[in-house]
């Protein structure tokens, strides 16, 4: 994989990306934390001790652009690998003309390096034998190894905000101007160029070219059919393995948990989109049915475990419509977190204390014999007009050790079933709202 600036073919057509490629921090668009005077990356550079540096983020937002520039910028020349292209053969050799004259190697998607490579190249790090830039999509604290990440520096980068986005189409339509181009484009159209990118600027100077290249002479005008032509099949930036995966999951169940029924329904699009499996999604919807909703709503989890079985006999396009009805019932039902939380105070209580005798009038008594071990005394509750008996079922628990409603107002089966049980026993139910 390239990333936004990567060097062009010496001869023949220049990508706009690349005829784009900033040569300093300063031109770099977006990014303000990493490249801000006062930023830990200038500190480093305006002391001369860059060392080892890790770049991590989505593709197309300047991973390789800032390794270039900062390579200008300490005066090293630029020597680029790839980690599925180049072994340790071509890594060594770089380290040794690194002991002769001044480089900066950068590696693009590092988390591809076998065990080998990065052992040479931490070997590289700890003698400090040339400075080192190593880009990644994912997460370098679970894609990396330990010890390169501990001799790193570690810098993410975001993908751009709208306005970057615009201000990187507004710069390839003036290079193309002042390269011979005649483009008419509307703000509206630069806008949507920008916003439909996904932060990715490669894709949006990608875009842009398309739109451009191949026109016979004269003025250029940008219209909506050709726009619709553009984008027919364009994805969404989801990578399914990496934090894009992660990061949109996480959005999608904390709108649920939030109760935001539009936020629900787009973090579901962006994953419906970006092709995530159904059931997949499925499975997430079903356990959050109870560990959100839960108590105060148990059609919740029927409704998410319907969906499941509707989604592995009907797929994509209909599954949207079923993921969207188990979502919007989670999204929307009253919540409750006593079933999560009770169950995880149990367990904890289960490692990390002496296990609770079970009482003999509670033990197993079916055989002959168990009468003579005691094992009597159980009170049956259907045998009681009420259908509960006061009897001990774990010694010493005391009454909401583990489970606290999570009831409130509204009249759901938590509320229902604690003011049945108050009224059934004199005992107050423990809350975590008052």
């Amino acid at each position: 994989m390239t990333d936004l600036f990567d060097a062009a073919p010496s001869q023949g057509h220049v990508p706009l990306a690349a005829a784009l490629r900033p040569e300093t921090l300063d031109d770099v668009v977006g990014q303000p934390g990493i490249t801000a005077e006062g930023s830990i990356l200038r500190r480093r550079i305006a002391a001369g001790a860059l060392g080892s540096l890790i770049l991590y983020g989505p593709p197309g937002i300047g991973k390789t652009t800032i390794a270039r520039a900062v390579g200008k910028m300490l005066g090293k020349e630029f020597r680029p690998l790839h980690a599925t292209r180049d072994g340790v053969k071509e890594l060594r050799r770089i380290a040794d003309e690194a002991r002769i004259r001044p480089l900066l190697i950068f590696v693009d998607e590092v988390h591809r390096f076998s065990a080998t490579q990065a052992d040479d190249l931490l070997s590289i790090c700890e003698e400090g034998t040339a400075d080192f830039v190593g880009a990644t999509t994912g997460n370098p604290y679970h894609a990396l190894p330990p010890a390169l990440v501990s001799r790193s520096t570690i810098l993410k980068l975001e993908p751009m905000s709208l306005e970057d986005m615009e201000q990187v189409v507004r710069r390839g339509l003036d290079h193309l101007d002042a390269t011979g181009g005649d483009i008419e484009m509307t703000d509206e159209q630069v806008r949507l160029i920008a916003g439909r990118s996904g932060g990715d600027a490669r894709r949006a100077l990608t875009t842009l070219e398309s739109l451009t290249v191949g026109h016979s002479g004269g003025k250029i005008t940008i219209t909506e059919e050709m726009l619709e032509e553009a984008y027919a099949s364009a994805a969404v930036n989801h990578d399914r393995s990496g934090d894009q995966h992660y990061d949109v999951v996480s959005a999608f169940i904390k709108s649920m948990r939030g109760s935001d029924a539009d936020a629900t329904l787009y973090w579901l699009a962006r994953l419906i989109h970006a092709g995530e499996d159904p059931r997949y999604i499925a499975r997430r919807i079903m356990i959050h049915a109870s560990e959100d909703v839960g108590l105060a709503d148990n059609t919740a989890l029927q409704t998410a475990v319907a969906a499941a079985t509707a989604v592995e006999k009907i797929g994509y396009p209909e599954a949207r419509i079923i993921l969207a009805h188990a979502a919007l019932h989670v999204a929307r039902a009253p919540k409750s977190a006593s079933a999560c939380r009770g169950i995880s105070l149990a367990l904890e209580a289960v490692t990390t204390q002496p296990p609770a005798v079970v009482p003999k009038h509670l033990r197993d008594a079916h055989y002959s014999g168990a009468e003579k071990l005691g094992h009597v005394g159980y009170q049956l509750p259907h045998d009681d007009p009420r259908g509960w008996v006061d009897q001990e079922y774990v010694p010493g628990l005391r009454p909401g050790t583990f489970y606290q409603s999570d009831a409130r107002e509204a009249p759901t089966f938590e509320k229902r079933a604690d003011q049945f049980h108050e009224q059934l026993t004199g005992k107050p139910t423990r809350r975590t709202f008052r």
